[in-house]
């Protein structure tokens, strides 16, 4: 696993061995930046369930003023902060140790607000349903923040519905995908 491009283009990156993590593939990574790359400089990243730290390293290297890498394994956070050194993209970087629900609690308390909130949590668990419902009673995003979820194919965001959430876009690839999510407008609600 490497930085695609930035100012840590071309680096490689630490991973955990074994099962507990699954890093965004390289190529995966990339389509994904592809499609967001001129809007991530100057912005706020959120990356829940970090495992290596990849998606949050690659949007700093990419210009984002900051992220919050949130990861509750101390394994993988010690990758993460490995991975944050070697790029020297740590002091534009927080790392929090905890599970995601209580990360967010924690971050609306201080006031903060994304622009982008990533999350790729353990398929098939329904984390990123109780992750994004929880959001529902922050004001960590606004109708400008987009959330990503990385999940396997068969992940339904259908319980969105009722909410000031909506999926606009799914990008699809051979075992998962990226669902993009964003807050309705007034107008639509």
């Amino acid at each position: 696993m490497r930085v695609i491009s930035g100012t840590a283009g071309s680096l490689k990156l630490k991973t955990i061995e074994g099962m507990d993590t699954r890093p965004t593939q390289d190529r995966i990574k990339e389509t994904l930046f592809n499609m967001l790359s001129s809007d991530i400089a100057g912005t706020a990243f959120l990356d829940l369930f970090s495992g290596s730290g990849g998606i949050g390293i690659e949007a700093l290297s990419r210009g984002a003023d900051h992220a919050v890498f949130v990861e509750k394994s101390r394994k993988a956070m010690r990758c993460i902060e490995d991975n944050l050194r070697h790029t020297h993209l740590d002091r534009k970087a927080r790392t929090m140790c905890q599970d995601a629900v209580t990360a967010i609690r924690m971050l609306d308390g201080e006031g903060q607000s994304f622009d982008y909130i990533f999350m790729d949590p353990p398929y098939g668990k329904e984390l990123e349903k109780e992750v994004l419902i929880e959001l529902l009673n922050t004001d960590l995003y606004s109708e400008q923040t987009v959330i990503i979820v990385e999940s396997d194919l068969n992940t339904e965001f259908d319980y969105l519905e009722g909410t000031d959430l909506e999926v606009y876009r799914t990008k699809k690839y051979k075992t998962n995908k990226h669902t993009f999510i964003w807050k309705k407008l007034e107008e639509e609600k």
